[in-house]
């Protein structure tokens, strides 16, 4: 029996398809000691992680390689002083060595906090003050150990400092640690309610927000694993995704591993459609997941046979009817659309059980009481646009959805205002009860798979001395789904041209993390405002 099935309850039709599903779980609820330790004392030898590098290098790690690899790893973060409610960040890439860290940290009641090694100094520098970590486990690749400790620096503060595999100056190598480190560990106390998870979201109106999850969060994505990605038990589960972002939540390990299915992991820096295609058959991989920029590039360079694979998803932006329908003329699958936040697990989706339509969101989840709403709290009609809002349970207390936003009491009440949950999205419903995303209230980019806030772009733009007023936007793009466009008035003495086009956009891009760079530059000599003075991006996007 899965070990998911000790956690839930839920109701299926004779389709397959979820109707309900509620959960059961103890007060001390933890992923490490009650799902991954547990699938180890039964069937120690079941696949948990399949890894492979562009290097050719690969590895695979049953429940019992991780369970001893966390208890060493979590007895090493003991003898430096991390305990529970510490908080520890992970700048590790996509190196199996963060499914080690993530379940110790989980087991020690440590606070988790994901992190891309894309970040710039600056970017390292907001995230730690924020959080006030006290330690950081990262990457020796990309320059993160250089951009770590210059980032302390400018903060002024200090952390304990483990890098993984090589050494660098200034950090322990915790891979050498583990290596002499006790495997036997002792269950921690901890609680379902304490925090297990720090995110920082992609900010829009201002710097990203801190999104702190509970060790209750990985029983919400059992829906989001078995109903919409259908991970199935001794299956493989491929989800395209860097470990710094939530999408790594939702299809790397949690709900995967909760369904009885291994996780499979393609450490690469540069993406290349066949290399992916390659691993998925090298090593049969039975679902799959991916943002809609890899479709793209999918159907652009051509889709190999892929006789293994049984369903495929996407999420994360807009994509094209067209990439839908050749996907599945070429292999026959159908590609589920899926929606949520890394403020909380899947909403809506093209769930098991029925037909997905292509650019629907599909229907709410069964975990979920989703309604749309007017601005005046009112639910709207069918084919009217509302915003999407999570209406909770009588207890007020939602699995799933997050619990705090680091330090802003006052934010998290505005989202919770009335009593339901506002996720700033906007669809409608049609009459057979699918839903359609019609845009966000708020400004955030979806590019590539990354979602990027306009905010701190905004912020370097405006650095350049001959800018003295801009906005940034998200427009149209094949490949991208949406590209990063700067429009800027320019300040006295600068006249629009070429050269300096190229200039602002050199300027910028060499302070900003790659995937928040701005393609496009257009200058203007005022831009639209509100009688407020607010800019309305969304008339600049509309002249687009």
């Amino acid at each position: 029996m899965s070990v998911y099935k000790q956690y839930c309850n839920e109701i299926v039709d004779e389709n397959g398809r979820l109707k309900r599903i509620t959960l059961d779980y103890p007060d001390n609820f933890n992923f490490g000691y009650d799902v991954v330790d547990a699938i180890a004392d039964e069937t120690p030898e079941k696949r948990a992680l399949v890894w492979c590098n562009v290097e050719g290098e690969e590895h695979t790690f049953s429940f019992a390689d991780v369970k001893t690899y966390s208890n060493r790893m979590a007895n090493v973060f003991r003898s430096a002083g991390i305990g529970r409610g510490d908080r520890v960040m992970l700048v590790l890439k996509r190196h199996y060595e963060y499914w080690f860290a993530a379940v110790a940290l989980h087991k020690l009641g440590a606070v988790m906090i994901p992190a891309t090694h894309m970040l710039t100094v600056g970017d390292f520098v907001y995230r730690i003050k924020a959080s006030k970590a006290k330690a950081i486990v990262c990457t020796t690749q990309n320059e993160v150990p250089e951009k770590i400790i210059a980032a302390l620096e400018k903060a002024e503060m200090t952390a304990k400092l483990w890098c993984v595999q090589r050494d660098a100056d200034g950090f322990e190598n915790l891979t050498h640690a583990v290596e002499s480190a006790s495997g036997d560990l002792g269950r921690m106390q901890t609680l379902a309610s304490d925090p297990m998870m720090l995110y920082f979201t992609s900010g829009t109106t201002g710097y990203p927000k801190g999104v702190i999850h509970e060790h209750s969060y990985p029983l919400a994505h059992i829906v989001t694993a078995k109903y919409w990605q259908q991970a199935e038990d001794n299956g493989l589960h491929f989800t395209v995704a860097e470990t710094g972002w939530a999408k790594a939540s939702w299809g790397k390990m949690y709900g995967q591993w909760l369904v009885g299915s291994a996780v499979m992991v393609y450490d690469f820096d540069n993406f290349e459609p066949k290399q992916l295609t390659a691993v998925i058959n090298r090593y049969g991989v039975t679902s799959f997941c991916a943002p809609p920029t890899v479709y793209r590039y999918l159907v652009r360079k051509g889709i190999p046979d892929m006789p293994t694979l049984k369903h495929a998803t996407t999420a994360g932006e807009m994509l094209a009817p067209e990439v839908f329908r050749t996907f599945t003329e070429r292999t026959g699958l159908q590609l589920c659309e899926g929606y949520g936040q890394t403020e909380t697990t899947l909403l809506t989706a093209n769930f098991r059980g029925c037909d997905a339509v292509e650019g629907s969101m599909g229907t709410p989840s069964p975990f979920y009481h989703i309604e749309l709403r007017a601005k005046n709290g009112q639910p709207v009609d069918v084919g009217e646009i509302g915003e999407v809002v999570i209406v909770p349970e009588k207890t007020g207390k939602q699995p799933g959805v997050f619990s705090a936003y680091l330090d802003d009491e006052e934010q998290y009440r505005h989202v919770w205002r009335d009593g339901v949950y506002h996720t700033g999205d906007a669809a409608y419903m049609d009459e057979s009860g699918r839903y359609w995303f019609h845009g966000r209230f708020d400004d955030i980019i979806k590019t590539g798979g990354f979602r990027v806030g306009p905010y701190e772009v905004e912020n370097v733009l405006m650095e350049h001395p001959a800018v003295v007023e801009c906005s940034v936007i998200g427009v149209p793009d094949s490949l991208r789904g949406q590209a990063i466009k700067a429009v800027i008035v320019l300040a006295a003495g600068y006249a629009p041209s070429l050269e300096l086009e190229l200039e602002v956009k050199n300027f910028c891009n060499q302070k900003l993390a790659e995937y928040k760079w701005i393609r496009l530059v257009e200058f203007v000599t005022e831009m639209p405002k509100t009688i407020s003075g607010k800019i309305q991006k969304v008339v600049l996007r509309n002249q687009e």
